[in-house]
C-alpha cells in the first residue's frame, strides 16, 4: 500500500522523552502526528520493540508480555480510518486465512465532547462482522495529555466453541489490532482541540499475533518462547505454570533490556531491570536458594539478542545477571538481619518503610516478600 519501513529498534525513547521505555510505536512518531512532515511520507509501518512495566503484574496470563513487538502502521493526514480497518480486515481474512467468523469489532460509542464512530461501525456492518459499541474501551491516548482520539478494536475468538457474546463480556475475545483515529489533542486543562491533521495510528502485538495464528492458547507457547520452554522446565524443575511463564518472560525481557545498553541501579529504567531480575530469583528461590542465574545456557542468552538484533557481548549479559544475583543475595541477608530487630516485629507503617528503604536499601516489596517469608 505504498507504507515506508521507519526504524524501531530500541526500547529507549527519544532524547526528552519523559517515559522510561518505548512502550508503543507511536512514541518516536508523535511529533509527526502533530503535523511536523515525516522524511519517508505520509504512510509508514514499523516493527517497534517495547516494554511495560504497567504489565509485570499480569505476566502470566495467556495475553501479557514485559517486553513484546509492536507492529504499526501509520497514516499522517493521509487515508482515514475506515480505509485502514478495511485494509485490516482483507490482511487478516485473504493474507492470513482467519475465517471472518472468528472476529468481532468495537468502536466507539460518543460521550458529550465526541460523537459516535459512525463511520467505523459502518465499515464493519458491510463487511458483517459484529460489533460493540464502548466508551472508554475504545478512546486511545498515551497520557494525561497529548494526541488521543476514538479507536476501534479487531477482536479473534479463541474459545473451543463457536463465537458466541462480546468483548467485554467474554475474555475468550482476545484484542489483536486497534485502529486509532488520531484526531484531538488533550490539553492540560483536559479540553480536546483538533490536531493539524487527521491521523490513524494502528497497532498490532507480533507474539499475540503469532500465537493466535499458531493456534496456541497463550503467547508463552508460541514458537517466539520455544527456547526458553525448552530450557527452563528441564534446569529448574517444579515451577508451576504460571512461574515458568513469569521466569522465562522476566529473564528474556531482562537480556533484551541489558542488549539495550541498560545496567542496574537504584533508579529508572536500571531499578525496572533490577526488579525483573529480583522478580525471578524469588520465583526461583522458594523452591530451592541453591538455584542460580549463573545456570543460565549461553546459548539461550545468544539467541534472545541475536533474535532482537542486538549486538551486546552475551557474556558481558550474564555476568551482569550474575552480579546482580550475588547482590540481591546480600540484600536478602542484610535485610532478614534488620527485620529480625524487636522494633520490625509488628505491623510496619510509612515511617518504618520509608526507614527501612532510605537507610538500609530496603525496597518496600522486598520488605513485603521477607516479612511473608
Amino acid at each position: 500500500r505504498g507504507h515506508r519501513r521507519v526504524t524501531g529498534s530500541t526500547l529507549l525513547p527519544p532524547p526528552g522523552d519523559p517515559v522510561l521505555f518505548t512502550t508503543s510505536g507511536m512514541h518516536p512518531l508523535t511529533p509527526y502526528l502533530e503535523g511536523r512532515p515525516h522524511p519517508l511520507g505520509r504512510r509508514l509501518v514499523d516493527v517497534q520493540r517495547c516494554l511495560r512495566t504497567t504489565d509485570l503484574e499480569e505476566v502470566g496470563d495467556p495475553t501479557h508480555l514485559t517486553v513484546f513487538e509492536m507492529l504499526g502502521t501509520w497514516s499522517l493526514g493521509g487515508y482515514e480510518g475506515r480505509q485502514s480497518l478495511a485494509w485490516g480486515y482483507e490482511l487478516f481474512t485473504e493474507g492470513l486465512g482467519i475465517d471472518p467468523t472468528m472476529l468481532h469489532a468495537t468502536a466507539y460509542a460518543g460521550d458529550d465532547r465526541v460523537g459516535p464512530d459512525t463511520s467505523s461501525v459502518d465499515l464493519w456492518e458491510g463487511l458483517g462482522v459484529p460489533v460493540e459499541l464502548t466508551v472508554e474501551d475504545n478512546w486511545w491516548s498515551n497520557g494525561p495529555t497529548g494526541p488521543c482520539g476514538p479507536d476501534s478494536e479487531m477482536f479473534l475468538w479463541t474459545g473451543d466453541t463457536p463465537p458466541e457474546s462480546t468483548p467485554t463480556r467474554d475474555d475468550r475475545w482476545v484484542e489483536v489490532w486497534n485502529h486509532v483515529m488520531m484526531r484531538h489533542r488533550r490539553l492540560d486543562d483536559g479540553s480536546l482541540v483538533p490536531l493539524p491533521q487527521r491521523n490513524v495510528d494502528t497497532g498490532l502485538g507480533l507474539e499475540r499475533l503469532a500465537a493466535l495464528l499458531q493456534g496456541r492458547s497463550s503467547v508463552h507457547e508460541s514458537d517466539v518462547f520455544a527456547p526458553w520452554r525448552r530450557s527452563v522446565p528441564a534446569l529448574w524443575p517444579s515451577l508451576d505454570e504460571r512461574s515458568l511463564r513469569l521466569v522465562c518472560d522476566h529473564l528474556r525481557s531482562a537480556v533484551v533490556v541489558l542488549g539495550d545498553g541498560v545496567r542496574p541501579a537504584h533508579t529508572g529504567r536500571g531499578y525496572v531491570l533490577r526488579r525483573l531480575v529480583r522478580r525471578v530469583l524469588t520465583v526461583l528461590w522458594r523452591d530451592d536458594p541453591s538455584r542460580s542465574l549463573g545456570d543460565l545456557p549461553d546459548e539461550l542468552v545468544r539467541h534472545t539478542l541475536d533474535r532482537f538484533r542486538q549486538g551486546t557481548d552475551p557474556d558481558l549479559v550474564s555476568r551482569t545477571l550474575l552480579e546482580e544475583e550475588r547482590r540481591f543475595r546480600r540484600l536478602l541477608e542484610r535485610g532478614r538481619q534488620v527485620l529480625a530487630r524487636p522494633r520490625f516485629r509488628g505491623p510496619l507503617d510509612e515511617e518504618d518503610l520509608h526507614y527501612l528503604h532510605d537507610t538500609h536499601g530496603l525496597p518496600r516489596d522486598l520488605v513485603t516478600h521477607l516479612r511473608q517469608e
